[in-house]
C-alpha cells in the first residue's frame, strides 16, 4: 500500500506543489465567479431562471452601451500609445548605460503614488477653480470647467499612460536583455543596417515579451475607473463614463442579475481578446 501511495504521489509531484494556489485560487476566484454566472440566468426577486432576459436589459441599457464604446476607445487609444511609447524608451534606455539606473527610477516613479494623491492633483489643476483656469483668466481667456468636457478623456489617457509607462519599460527592457548580443554583431558584420536589425532581429525575439506586455497592459486599462471615479465620481462628463462607473451604480441599486450579466459579457469580452492576440501572436512568432 505505501508503495502504491509512493508511486503515486512521484507521478502527480507537479500537482501537489500547485494544490495550495489552486485551491485558493478556486475559493476566492472560481467558485464566486461561478456564482456570478449563475446568478446572471436568474432573476434577483423570484430567484428563478429567466434565460438570457438579464443580457437583453443590459444590452439594451443605454448606460452600458455609452460606457462600453468609451472603454473600447479608452483601450484603443491607449494601448498603442503605451507599447509604442514604452519599446521606444527601453530600447533608448538599452543604448545609454550612463543614465539607465536613474532614468529607471524615474519612470517607476508614478507607480508608487497613491491613487488618490494623483486624483486630488488633477482636481486641484483642471476643476473650475483649479490652477489651469487661473492661468487662463490671467491672460484674459474665459475659464472652463474641463473636468466637464471632451478633454476629460484625454486626461484619463495621460494618466494611465503616465501611470503604466515605467512597468511596460520594464518588461521590455527584460525581453531585450534576452536577446543574444552576438546576434547584433553578427548582423553588422554582415552589413544589416539598424532599421533591418529592429525588424529582423529585435521584433522576432520580443513577440513573448510583446504578448505578456499587451495582455497586462489590456487588463490595466479596467483600473483606470478609480482616477475617474476619484476626480469625477459617480456620474462623470459622458466621455470618461466607463464599464466600471456602470458596474458601481448598479451594485449601489442591489441589481445584482444586470451587474452579474454585464460582468460576464465583459470577462467573455476581455477573455476574447486575449485569446485573439495569442492566435495572431502564436502566427507572428511560427
Amino acid at each position: 500500500m505505501k508503495e502504491k501511495l509512493r508511486l503515486i504521489y512521484q507521478q502527480n509531484k507537479g500537482l501537489t506543489f500547485i494544490l495550495p494556489s489552486l485551491m485558493g485560487v478556486s475559493l476566492f476566484f472560481l467558485f464566486p465567479y461561478l456564482n456570478v454566472l449563475i446568478q446572471s440566468f436568474m432573476s434577483p426577486m423570484e430567484n428563478e431562471g429567466v434565460s438570457l432576459r438579464n443580457y437583453q436589459q443590459v444590452i439594451d441599457n443605454q448606460a452600458f452601451r455609452l460606457a462600453a464604446s468609451n472603454t473600447i476607445k479608452f483601450v484603443g487609444v491607449c494601448l498603442p500609445i503605451l507599447l509604442s511609447l514604452s519599446l521606444v524608451f527601453a530600447l533608448m534606455l538599452r543604448r545609454s548605460s550612463r543614465v539607465t539606473h536613474w532614468l529607471k527610477t524615474g519612470f517607476l516613479f508614478p507607480m508608487v503614488i497613491p491613487v488618490a494623491s494623483i486624483a486630488f492633483f488633477w482636481r486641484l489643476v483642471f476643476e473650475k477653480q483649479g490652477l489651469l483656469n487661473l492661468l487662463v483668466s490671467t491672460i484674459g481667456l474665459t475659464p472652463m470647467d474641463w473636468m466637464n468636457t471632451k478633454e476629460a478623456f484625454w486626461l484619463l489617457v495621460f494618466t494611465y499612460v503616465w501611470k503604466n509607462l515605467g512597468y511596460n519599460l520594464i518588461l521590455w527592457l527584460a525581453g531585450l536583455s534576452g536577446i543574444s548580443e552576438s546576434i547584433y554583431e553578427a548582423a553588422q558584420v554582415d552589413g544589416a543596417n539598424q532599421w533591418m536589425i529592429f525588424w529582423r532581429i529585435t521584433v522576432p525575439n520580443l513577440l513573448p515579451t510583446f504578448f505578456i506586455t499587451t495582455v497586462l497592459s489590456t487588463l490595466n486599462t479596467f483600473k483606470i475607473f478609480r482616477e475617474a471615479y476619484l476626480v469625477a465620481g459617480e456620474y462623470p462628463h459622458q466621455s470618461m463614463y466607463l464599464i466600471q462607473h456602470v458596474f458601481n451604480n448598479w451594485f449601489r441599486e442591489m441589481d445584482i442579475s444586470k451587474m452579474a450579466a454585464g460582468s460576464v459579457l465583459n470577462t467573455g469580452v476581455i477573455m476574447g481578446l486575449i485569446l485573439l492576440l495569442q492566435r495572431k501572436w502564436g502566427a507572428m512568432d511560427e
